[in-house]
């Protein structure tokens, strides 16, 4: 189990050096990341660099270390360069899916990875940014799209069947409503495009009503249904958990942190079938293998919370989990197809937009 270190101790060991700098976006978990992937020089891979939070803590943590960070979102890139600086040559940055990771790695001529780190779902960086369309809190461009490439939230919400967009919101935003939300969305695009994040949020409370005492906005599991399925964010994350489990070399450690159910659910699955808890992953495996290749012991035997002082301290924070393992000296097995499946639409919905 992880031990917890007091604040000001976890605190003390990421002020210093010359990486140590405060950031526009607060990591979540951070100390507690840190301290399960067990730092022991090597090469580290932040998978999901943002706003370099968790790089920038890597680096602070163990002088030995290098680090390859990954990002799909240009401006995280450009944003990020002042930090490559700071590191003195043990940052490089990497402008990609994480989902491609392994292949990312190849390229930067790197083999395997001693630590790997996914911090999933989507950065404040972009949920503050108006232009990016990522929240109804300002009104701005329904877009929504990480790597600013492929279609618009925009476009699913004005193209596609009324049926996928119901699927889309109910199985992605689990939200119970999803089937009126679509009609509303299907009659209002008729008198002309929804191009807003205001546009549709308004359309969303007017058949959603927000639960007596609850602080979330009526929109809020759409938009989430429409961002997972615009960047298809659940497929990258399997892809990204495969991976890592084929770059880490033996005795590397996975960290993941999650923000919602469906993620941690896909996150849970792998390192329980991937560590001999769960035999869902020996049917898929070549030549019907009774037995579960263990690829990965479990570092966290449980999905670690944020203390209270946390959340006080970042309210985005809430509803975060981390999970960790260990990768053993086994085989890399075959991808796991039941994860596939819980990342993926119902077989109706995956046509995708109307033609």
């Amino acid at each position: 189990m992880i031990r917890r270190r007091p604040p000001a101790e976890m605190a003390a060991a990421h002020r210093d050096g010359p990486v140590a700098a405060a950031q526009p976006h607060v990591p979540v978990l951070l100390d507690e990341v840190v301290e399960s992937l067990n730092l022991d020089g090597g090469l580290a891979v932040d998978g999901t660099f943002g706003a370099g939070g968790y790089t920038r803590a890597l680096l602070a943590a163990d002088p030995a270390l290098q680090v390859i960070a990954i990002d799909r979102d240009p401006q995280a890139i450009a944003n990020g360069q002042a930090l490559v600086a700071e590191a003195g040559g043990r940052l490089r940055l990497v402008s990609g899916r994480f989902g491609d990771l392994d292949a990312l790695l190849d390229e930067a001529g790197e083999a395997k990875a001693d630590r790997v780190v996914l911090d999933i779902g989507v950065s404040s960086m972009q949920l503050d940014a108006p232009e990016r369309g990522f929240s109804f809190r300002n009104d701005g461009p329904l877009d929504m799209r990480m790597g600013k490439d492929g279609p618009s939230a925009a476009d699913i919400v004005n193209e596609a069947d009324e049926t996928v967009l119901a699927d889309i919101i109910y199985h992605y935003g689990e939200e119970r409503r999803s089937r009126a939300v679509a009609r509303t969305i299907h009659e209002a695009r008729r008198r002309g495009r929804i191009e807003t994040t205001a546009q549709l949020a308004e359309l969303v409370a007017s058949v959603v009503w927000a639960e007596p005492g609850s602080h979330i906005h009526p929109a809020t599991r759409t938009f989430q249904g429409l961002r997972i399925a615009v960047n298809d964010e659940l497929g990258e994350l399997v892809r990204a958990l495969h991976a890592a489990e084929r770059v880490l070399a033996p005795g590397g450690r996975l960290a993941v942190v999650t923000f919602h159910s469906l993620e941690d659910r896909i996150v849970k699955q792998f390192f329980a079938a991937r560590s001999g808890r769960s035999a869902q992953g020996s049917r898929h495996l070549p030549g019907g293998q009774a037995e579960t290749i263990r690829s990965f012991r479990l570092v966290t035997k449980g999905p670690v919370l944020p203390g209270e002082a946390e959340i006080a301290r970042n309210p985005r924070a809430r509803s975060a989990k981390l999970r960790a393992g260990e990768r053993t000296e086994s085989e890399t097995p075959e991808p796991l197809a039941a994860l596939h499946a819980l990342a993926s639409l119902p077989e109706a919905a995956r046509g995708g937009h109307r033609r």
